[in-house]
């Protein structure tokens, strides 16, 4: 199960699906180096084509190379997966001036597993956010829980995305008018998969087993709209509660962030 999990995530998740949103794409041998809203770079692959250590360095001083020269980014992140073969990698990556974050757990299952009933306390109703005040009421919870000062811009961005596109859903529960829990669905388009993110519960709220019934109500969505797969990059905070609720840690991610020089 967790190899049929793995290569259906390396054949459908990697390279394209991740830069749907992308304003400019450039390939450069197996990389795929995309500039996103809000002067993001994003650098993935689906694999590193059999390279060694010098040429994954190459790839690396390209990588760097290509994004100074694009002017206006701040920051660029290079997502790497534990079970890849990259000789040289991390320490190519570190010595240019990328900065690893913390390794999260790739969490996949089948959402017909997920799509199980939870006991919640009978105070807390889940359901999907419908208006601007929602989705800003969750955000400024996000931020609280995620020590996050940058939340309104985030809860705004997210709110553009949903005017945008009716894929993307944000599922919240709640409590006497206030947002305990909240967590986003995201389809991906042409894949079987559909993506958990965001999860947030404030503390006092947790062990109740509601983010587990915000994750099964995510499951019986992505169900109805076709898709086979939920898939998360869990910390390891939320690993133990996606496993609880089925999900199987596949592999590793470990984020790679470099932050350009300001003019």
């Amino acid at each position: 199960m967790q190899q049929e999990y793995l290569e259906a995530y390396d054949s459908e998740l990697r390279t394209g699906a991740e830069i749907t949103n992308a304003l400019q794409v450039t390939e450069h041998g197996p990389l795929h180096l995309a500039t996103l809203p809000g002067g993001q770079g994003f650098i993935t692959y689906a694999d590193l084509g059999g390279a060694d250590a010098d040429g994954i360095a190459a790839l690396v001083d390209a990588s760097v190379a290509h994004f100074l020269g694009l002017g206006g980014i701040a920051a660029v992140e290079w997502k790497t997966r534990g079970h890849d073969r990259a000789p040289g990698l991390h320490d190519s990556l570190v010595g240019r001036g990328f900065v690893p974050e913390d390794p999260e757990s790739i969490m996949i299952g089948e959402a017909r597993l997920l799509a199980q009933a939870v006991e919640i306390p009978a105070s807390v109703e889940i359901r999907r956010a419908r208006t601007d005040a929602e989705v800003l009421a969750a955000g400024e919870m996000q931020g609280q829980v995620f020590a996050d000062a940058d939340w309104r811009a985030r809860a705004e961005a997210l709110i553009a995305r949903l005017r945008a596109d009716d894929a993307v859903e944000l599922w919240i529960a709640v409590s006497e008018g206030a947002v305990v829990s909240a967590g986003r669905l995201e389809p991906v388009a042409g894949t079987a998969f559909a993506g958990l993110w965001g999860g947030a519960t404030r503390p006092e709220w947790r062990g109740q087993g509601i983010y587990r019934a915000l994750t099964a109500a995510r499951a019986r969505s992505a169900l109805d709209r076709g898709f086979r797969y939920l898939q998360s990059d869990s910390t390891e905070f939320s690993r133990p509660i996606l496993e609880r609720s089925g999900l199987v840690k596949v592999s590793t991610t470990t984020p790679y962030v470099w932050t350009l020089p300001s003019d």
